[in-house]
């Protein structure tokens, strides 16, 4: 089927009755700054709870008002309009806080990876210049703190700002800021504290940011094995958030229940900003647990879910869910992988929701760019990854889409016609203004105007986009991006371990996974568990494989001069992954 069905009646009505709704609301594009956007809604909405949580709630004014609190207190340590102010936090309320005061002192947010391990923690610390870290002090088993013994001793006693250019490794950081999560607290600069300083000296973060300011570095993998810094501007997130407010057709009010990290994309833009175009509630959590999931919706009343397959397939097949009250649920996004269709039809029939989308994109074209519609039938949901967001007056003309996508010949990339296979390249609004010190991987990038995606694919004539494979070797887990090389590097310097190739698998309850082929050395042995446990201490836990595979040297499929041939492994594996050579590692 190549042109979507739309459905009619009364619940397609709807739809097209509330994106009229949000148009009317907002019937010119006005590029703003974050802190200005926050500003506009607590004119419009600021009795509203905003942020929700099963502890606290914080309406628009609240958030707004502890923003310019902490703002002021950044201020004083001396944070200014192009500085980078580092976020090492998982989705707690003082997150989307100190997100926005950040933007009011014009400087720029850089949120990590808050699962990194030391090696990795250190190197995008030291590679974005962040001047300022807000740190929490634990999270789910890794200790942030003691880290930060080891990568910049001295971060917590008095004057380590005087002497911070003596840090090794990490010369630009003058201050960091905890937020008590567990842990040692005393003595340390917290969020309370800066907070206060703040109230102590009001007024003194006057924003001189623009809207084509950057307001985040966004830290993806790339492909030579060190993390990249996107560089998106305040006006581009905007767009991509007010574009999927639209393309969903979001009702007055929409509250929005995830757990998908604000440090990404999706959290960030689909969950916090999206909302915030009807007057809307999130409802954050720091870890996924599908209890929790089903819980909050109806603690909550939550309307919309966000999701990647693992976690719909975890809160379908959890034994207590009709214990709960999901009558409030109408819509869920759920996306970064590519799912079957059972899986959505089993979401439909087990919580009665009629509104399923999915959707693509990456963090350099300024996260999902495409959606299927809340109105298309499932087959296009499982088929497609939908088409591009329907932006209006955000969008570009002729028909205000966010962005435009073709596929390109993987060798000339010469535009190849409609239907027809290639590497995805997109161009837009919301496109990234580059990878931050890194020129030479920026202009590898694009071509004629184009972002190269890495994925290969095709565009339909209608304009729906089928993602068939990768051209490079990255694949995603848990909806993020994982390099293959930095897992073979570590395992590769084991004495044990004589080749290894880490590969992305299809995987029909995980959407893909992560498979590491090894060839042991002759008189070693190693087991499957060694080489998780391995990864476990070194990785965070997004990239730790889920199976181990074992060959002999002659099994593994190579090109006529000896080279193997990854997409071919990728093959095998997938072909014996019942046998007793595929293992399964622990969870």
């Amino acid at each position: 089927m190549d042109a979507p069905v739309r459905l009619s009646g009364t619940r397609g009505a709807g739809v097209h009755e509330r994106r009229r709704r949000i148009l009317d609301d907002h019937p010119e594009w006005q590029p703003r700054t974050l802190s200005r956007w926050l500003d506009d809604c607590v004119q419009r909405y600021g009795d509203r709870p905003f942020i929700l949580t099963d502890e606290i709630t914080w309406t628009y004014r609240d958030v707004a008002a502890r923003s310019r609190d902490l703002a002021d207190g950044l201020h004083m340590l001396g944070v200014r309009r192009g500085d980078r102010v580092g976020m090492l936090m998982a989705n707690y309320p003082d997150f989307v806080a100190i997100k926005f005061a950040i933007a009011r002192t014009g400087a720029t947010a850089v949120p990590f990876n808050y699962l990194y391990r030391r090696d990795e923690l250190a190197y995008v610390l030291a590679q974005s210049e962040c001047s300022v870290l807000v740190t929490m002090t634990s999270f789910a088993g890794l200790d942030q703190c003691a880290m930060l013994d080891d990568i910049v001793p001295g971060w917590d006693t008095e004057g380590f700002a005087e002497r911070a250019t003596d840090a090794d490794g990490v010369p630009a950081l003058r201050h960091v800021i905890t937020l008590d999560t567990g842990g040692r607290a005393p003595g340390m600069s917290t969020v309370e504290w800066l907070a206060e300083v703040g109230r102590r000296n009001p007024g003194v973060a006057r924003e001189n940011a623009a809207p084509q300011d950057v307001g985040d570095i966004l830290y993806t993998s790339g492909t030579t094995g060190s993390p990249k810094g996107v560089m998106v501007t305040h006006d581009a997130v905007l767009r991509t958030g007010f574009a999927s407010a639209y393309t969903r057709a979001y009702e007055d009010g929409r509250r929005i229940l995830f757990s998908l990290p604000c440090y990404h994309m999706f959290g960030y833009v689909e969950g916090l900003l999206s909302a915030m175009y009807v007057g809307g509630s999130v409802v954050m959590y720091p870890s996924f647990s599908a209890e929790q999931y089903l819980a909050g919706v109806q603690r909550h009343r939550a309307t919309d879910l966000l999701c990647v397959p693992t976690m719909a397939v975890a809160m379908v097949e959890h034994p207590d869910r009709a214990l709960y009250d999901l009558s409030s649920l109408t819509a869920i996004l759920c996306g970064s992988a590519p799912a079957p269709i059972w899986l959505w039809h089993k979401v439909s029939e087990e919580f009665g929701v009629d509104e399923i989308v999915t959707g693509y994109g990456m963090t350099e074209c300024g996260g999902a760019m495409t959606l299927t519609l809340p109105e298309d039938p499932l087959t296009l949901t499982s088929e497609t990854a939908g088409a591009p967001k329907m932006a209006g007056p955000a969008g570009m003309p002729p028909d205000g889409r966010l962005t435009e996508y073709v596929a390109l010949d993987p060798l000339t990339h010469e535009v190849l016609p409609a239907g027809e296979e290639g590497e995805l390249a997109s161009r837009g609004p919301t496109t990234m203004l580059g990878y931050w010190r890194k020129p030479a991987e920026t202009a590898a990038s694009t071509h004629n105007g184009l972002l190269l995606s890495g994925d290969l694919g095709r565009v339909r004539h209608n304009g729906y986009l089928e993602i068939t494979g990768r051209s490079k070797e990255l694949y995603k887990s848990g909806g993020e991006l994982v390099m293959p090389r930095e897992i073979e590097d570590l395992l590769a310097a084991h004495d044990a371990i004589s080749q290894v190739f880490a590969v992305g698998v299809v995987d029909d309850r995980w959407g893909e996974i992560g498979v590491v082929v090894i060839v042991r050395t002759p008189g070693y042995d190693i087991t499957a568990e060694e080489v998780v446990d391995i990864c476990r201490e070194h990785l965070a836990r997004f990239k730790v494989p889920k199976r181990v595979v074992f060959l002999d040297p002659e099994d593994l499929p190579k090109t006529p001069t000896g080279k193997v041939q990854k997409f071919r492994l990728v093959g095998h594996v997938t072909e014996n992954a019942r046998t007793d050579n595929a293992i399964q590692t622990r969870k």
